[in-house]
């Protein structure tokens, strides 16, 4: 039976983070709201999370079901598939710290939303727009030093080599870490190619990670949507500034 990914149409997301590590893996699975029919599409994932017969709703996508199963946020769907798709070290001590990279990486992605949106979802980014830049002015020049910084120190002290963040084999991190350095190009490009040279084994890795056959293919896909101002990574020149 196929993997039932849940998350909102017309968007990258959060959602490309599970994405990814299905592609890779290329294991059949079915991106619910972007299909038509019963059972499919936008409605279906809404009246799920509103259902009155399931024991244990989602609060938010992405999800994932698994059969009965339903499992939510991108750490915890990673954490679920990573042995399933032979995405985690065998070492159980290892899928540990796969996994607190992830929420680190889901802590860096909170943030990037708030460069657009510091002060309420609810809000139109032209609503908040001297907000966003203020807060952006401190995301570029603090802290995405501070969390890139932290996965290139992880990355070169890996005892089994700077070619994998954590062991010496494909993890779902790693997927999770190109798809961080894609985002951060593409809303912070000038930004980003001032900082590059700081994180040699990131960009290596993002490089890699970019041209693994199944990754490339799903690159080149329709199935790979491009950025846009409605997702977690958005371009406004305005926001993009030098350190």
């Amino acid at each position: 039976m196929a993997y039932e990914l849940y998350y909102w149409d017309g968007i990258q997301g959060r959602g490309e983070f599970v994405r990814l590590a299905l592609e890779e893996a290329g294991v059949d699975y079915v991106d619910v709201a972007r299909q038509s029919g019963r059972g499919m599409g936008t409605g279906a994932m809404l009246e799920l999370m509103k259902s009155k017969s399931e024991p244990h709703i989602p609060f938010a996508p992405p999800f994932l079901r698994d059969g009965d199963l339903i499992v939510s946020h991108v750490a915890n769907i990673l954490f679920y598939l990573g042995p399933k798709l032979g995405l985690v070290p065998d070492n159980e001590t290892l899928r540990y710290i796969v996994n607190g990279l992830q929420l680190t990486i889901t802590d860096l992605v909170a943030e990037v939303h708030d460069t657009h949106h510091p002060i309420a979802t609810s809000l139109y980014y032209e609503d908040q727009k001297d907000a966003a830049k203020a807060r952006t002015k401190a995301f570029i020049g603090e802290r995405i030093p501070k969390f890139l910084g932290y996965f290139e120190q992880v990355l070169q002290q890996n005892p089994g080599g700077s070619r994998y963040i954590v062991g010496d084999a494909l993890s779902y991190v790693d997927l999770s870490l190109f798809q961080v350095i894609e985002g951060l190009r593409y809303a912070f490009p000038k930004a980003m190619k001032a900082q590059d040279g700081d994180y040699p084994g990131l960009i290596a890795l993002h490089d890699a990670v970019a041209v693994r056959p199944k990754i490339a293919a799903y690159l080149g896909s329709k199935r790979r949507l491009a950025f846009n101002e409605d997702g977690i990574f958005r371009h406004y020149p305005e926001l993009d500034t030098t350190p």
